[in-house]
């Protein structure tokens, strides 16, 4: 076989998980699609996901790269702001990290697990999987130049993010339950000069009219930004103008990003994503396994996507040393129903986001401190964290705390 593990794709899931099972002994071929650095949008990571990166002596030269410092979240809405710190969140664990340009973040996460002895394959594009032979899956790839080979191994994690490789080839997806969205984005010089903006937080605000309608804007090192809008399917279907006027004509609609970008240089083209949003039936099977993205995609609110992928990587991997090793694993119990606990309460917080329910709590004049810190965890990204009550029932949580808070 060519390998103990192929891994589809080289993202931030690929190159963890890769270079996790190579310091345990397995031998390891990622196929990826791209050639490295690629443009992605995910570029606010959260506190959440430095613990994995630790996990996997990756954190050196991540913070040798110098990205932006970030310690929390701020939100606007008409007028309104508000912050949260991670200092003062609930779980006890990392307090800050970093947003990133994601080409780079990739690109040295990527060479990281090829500096410990993983191969990555560039330029390869998996066409057919086969999983008729017991303990053998073969994969068969067409590179850039279209050269076919095939590919054996014992296991495979698909890690292809919204590739979404394996849930194609093997009729895996099932409709997302979250309503179909699109989003605009792009990076620009930011130029911002206001005296009371914070670079160590991200900011989300929400247009003043349209609820539903919210704007990121992640600031980087070096001066530059990545801003979007997040909009309803046809949402900006009867405006004129092309994806960058109608980027800007939305941004400039809500007042604190109209102050904070009034002299900003929008210099570079738009990507304008929809159907992001997925599920599938299950993230795993004889031979497989599903990592982030390429499994489930919620929503890019709460910038859970990294933190996901991770997490799934972190469960996943003893489960495929185990198996390699020739244990008997319960990949329902110790894979697929731990991983979907954390999502299930990224997904309440996200249903509650855009019912308004969420918005409500977050714009609360005069929150309960220890209700704040239970909060701050799961923007944080501990969403895995059963000590704390918001992570329990979250959707019945959520909404009796917004009951008592004032409309927006």
């Amino acid at each position: 076989m060519d390998a103990d593990v192929l891994i589809i794709g080289a993202g931030p899931a690929g190159s963890v998980a890769a270079k996790m099972l190579n310091a345990l002994g397995h031998r390891v071929v990622v196929l990826e699609k791209s050639q490295f650095p690629r443009f992605s949008i995910g570029e606010s990571l959260l506190p959440h996901c430095m613990e994995f990166l630790q996990q996997a002596d990756m954190l050196e030269p991540l913070i040798a790269e110098g990205f932006q410092f970030k310690n929390g979240a701020a939100f606007s809405c008409a007028g309104k702001l508000t912050e949260f710190d991670f200092s003062q969140q609930f779980t006890q664990g990392w307090d800050s990290t970093y947003q990133v340009l994601r080409g780079r973040f990739d690109q040295i996460l990527a060479n990281n697990a090829e500096a410990s002895g993983v191969k990555i394959h560039y330029r390869h594009g998996i066409t057919a999987a086969d999983f008729a032979t017991p303990g053998q899956v073969r994969l068969t790839s067409v590179d850039g130049d279209g050269t076919q080979r095939d590919w054996t191994a014992a296991m495979v994690l698909d890690a292809s993010g919204f590739g979404r490789v394996l849930p194609r080839l093997l009729d895996l997806e099932t409709p997302s339950t979250l309503s179909p969205r699109q989003a605009f984005a792009t990076h620009i010089e930011d130029r911002i000069i206001t005296a009371n903006y914070d670079r160590n937080k991200v900011l989300i605000a929400i247009h003043p009219q349209f609820r539903d309608v919210w704007y990121w804007l992640i600031p980087f090192s070096n001066g530059r930004s990545s801003c979007g809008v997040v909009v309803p399917e046809g949402f900006l279907d009867e405006r004129g103008g092309d994806s960058l006027e109608l980027l800007q004509t939305m941004i400039f609609e809500e007042p604190r990003l109209a102050e904070l970008l009034r002299d900003s240089i929008f210099d570079t083209p738009v990507n304008r994503i929809g159907g992001y949003s997925a599920n599938v039936k299950n993230l795993y099977g004889d031979g497989f396994a599903l990592l982030g993205n390429a499994g489930e995609f919620l929503d890019p609110i709460f910038s859970s996507g990294i933190t996901i992928a991770l997490k799934s990587v972190a469960l996943a991997v003893p489960l495929v040393d185990r198996q390699l090793r020739g244990e008997t694993v319960d990949w329902q119990r110790d894979y697929e129903q731990p991983l979907r606990r954390g999502i299930e309460v990224f997904r309440a917080y996200i249903d509650a986001w855009y019912d308004g329910s969420f918005q409500r709590i977050v714009f609360q004049p005069n929150p309960m401190a220890s209700v704040k810190a239970m909060i701050c965890s799961i923007l944080a990204g501990f969403a895995w964290d059963e000590t704390n009550p918001m992570t329990q029932r979250p959707s019945k949580k959520i909404a009796a705390i917004a009951d008592s808070c004032p409309l927006l």
